[in-house]
């Protein structure tokens, strides 16, 4: 959201329900629209960023808690540490208007359900969209359902969020605008 805090939704499922299909559709679709957005994915096990044999897998394998790789156009970061959380790891992408975080079924944030059917309820936080079928019985009155291939819907309910996140940062920026106006005005 350009004010420092990025706005946050989960995009959760179990393994193989097509959480990732979906960001990959999803994405560039917002950033046709404009907005600039980082994933933070989640992983249930552990698993290996480097490739065995490269300088930085050979640092951090002799013991580097963090190694970072840079180019002229990307950079990429590794550091062991015990149990990150989401906020942590949303003040690399301050910058960003909107972090999808594949994953975060048990979070509080915001989500998209993919192939509900297939999840165990109670499903933790508030429900943006279902993606996908859900038993008539389990539905959530004034919760929109999709097809999980509806990227175009998918992303207008994910615009809806969005807007009304920023709405609050937006106003706050105005009232800030106008107070600097009626101070520049009193000197």
């Amino acid at each position: 959201m350009k004010n420092g805090t990025p706005a946050v939704i989960a995009v959760c499922g179990v393994k193989n329900s097509g959480k990732t299909t979906l960001l990959v559709h999803v994405l560039p679709v917002l950033r046709e629209r404009g907005l600039r957005v980082a994933v933070i994915k989640h992983d249930g096990h552990d698993f290996d960023p480097d490739v065995k044999g490269t300088d930085s897998y050979r640092l951090r394998t002799s013991g580097a808690l963090g190694v970072a790789v840079y180019s002229r156009g990307r950079f990429m970061i590794v550091r062991e540490e015990a149990s990150p959380t989401v906020e942590d790891l949303t003040l690399y992408f301050q910058d960003m208007d909107l972090v999808l975080l594949e994953g975060g079924k048990n979070s509080n944030y915001p989500k998209l359900v993919v192939r509900p059917d297939l999840m165990s309820p109670p499903i933790v936080g508030p429900v943006l969209a279902f993606c996908g079928s859900f038993p008539a019985e389990s539905r959530i009155e004034g919760v929109p359902h999709l097809d999980p291939t509806d990227y175009r819907g998918i992303v207008d309910v994910i615009l809806g969020f969005y807007e009304s996140a920023r709405r609050p940062a937006v106003r706050g920026e105005e009232q800030e605008r106008k107070e600097q106006e009626r101070e520049n005005k009193n000197e």
